[in-house]
């Protein structure tokens, strides 16, 4: 088994007979799940992450007013600047003309992962941001008012009991929002798009199989991270020691939920399908070595589901609903785990920060 401080790289060789189904737009919303949770308990619910719906898109100006830090830390990030930057790109430009796309900031292929857009009643959706707020958070229609509701008109953040605040963080995530409380919940907006889920996009347009190289800690905790909640907007600050090893493995989950959904999508032995099948098995390793170093039963459960599955032929439906049970454990790790039993792990959460 290998080391988590070394982590297992992609074998050169994965045997593997791919799916015979046809892949179309909705192969890139197929990816990861998010769950939602209703008031008083948890409800696995299964819905698709997917891009967001332009109708039910606020825009940043419905978070500046209280938060307005996080606005500023991420007007500085990848995330915003690609709205300026990547339509500008020459390898951006290749991809697009093997496609026949004529505008990469019009298509549906690359707007569902670069942009946010944004739709008024009888108007054609139009581009407002990069990735913004809601592409990770969820479109804010259905659940800003919930979100910002803390007991009253009276009651500010600080004052809102614990009971209102857990009723009121379960109804926002019920209403479609990707509440950081649950860290798998932010992981798998991760994996949405750092995990691509479309066979044309890679195969014939020469777009990467998604970030190889991701991994949950450093990429949202250096230039992304927008953590200013518990100051009350005075400083950026790191997650703890306790949060972070929660991160660490709930990354882990999510991209091998993200790669079996993948894999399950693919129709022929090329670069998309053979790099996803990679990802899922060394994701599968990598908890595989989690699992001997921490008391965990949620990790053996994740290992028996993709255990009873096999990456062959017609098997998109076995791969699909062993994805959806990963998500469920997943997102009930995140949960119920406060870290303190993941000290072990210390040693290889990632110090460095993207």
């Amino acid at each position: 088994m290998h080391c988590l401080h070394s982590f297992p790289r992609l074998p050169r060789v994965f045997s593997i007979v791919f799916i015979a189904a046809v892949v179309s737009q909705s192969a890139v919303v197929a990816q990861t799940n998010w769950i939602s949770a209703k008031a008083g308990k948890t409800d696995f619910q299964l819905h698709p992450a997917k891009p967001v719906d332009p109708s039910l898109v606020l825009g940043n100006e419905s978070c500046v007013k209280c938060h307005a830090p996080e606005i500023t830390v991420w007007k500085a990030t990848p995330h915003a600047k690609t709205f300026d930057q990547l339509h500008r790109q020459p390898e951006a430009k290749q991809i697009a003309a093997k496609l026949g796309l004529r505008s990469i900031k019009h298509s549906g292929r690359c707007v569902a992962c670069h942009y946010t857009q944004q739709s008024a009643p009888r108007e054609s959706p139009h581009v407002i941001a990069g990735v913004s707020c809601e592409s990770c958070h969820g479109e804010a229609k259905h659940w800003v008012d919930v979100h910002h509701d803390y007991g009253g008109p009276n009651i500010s953040r600080l004052a809102e009991s614990a009971g209102h605040k857990a009723d009121r963080i379960a109804k926002s995530v019920a209403a479609g929002m990707r509440n950081p409380v649950n860290a798998y919940l932010v992981a798998q907006s991760c994996l949405r798009c750092h995990t691509t889920a479309d066979e044309e996009l890679v195969n014939v347009g020469g777009h990467s199989a998604g970030s190889l190289d991701f991994e949950f800690v450093s990429w949202s905790q250096g230039t992304i991270r927008h953590n200013f909640v518990a100051s009350e907007g005075r400083s950026n600050a790191t997650r703890s020691n306790e949060k972070l090893r929660v991160m660490f493995v709930a990354g882990m989950i999510a991209e091998l939920e993200a790669s079996l959904r993948a894999t399950a999508v693919a129709t022929e032995k090329a670069t998309f399908g053979i790099t996803s099948a990679q990802r899922a098995s060394r994701a599968t390793k990598r908890i595989q070595s989690v699992a001997q170093k921490v008391d965990e039963p949620i990790l053996s459960e994740i290992l028996e589901v993709v255990a009873s599955v096999k990456l062959k032929l017609n098997n998109q439906d076995q791969l699909t609903q062993a994805a959806d049970r990963v998500a469920k454990l997943g997102f009930r790790f995140a949960e119920k785990n406060d870290g303190t039993n993941l000290s072990a792990l210390d040693p290889f959460v990632p110090k460095g920060r993207k």
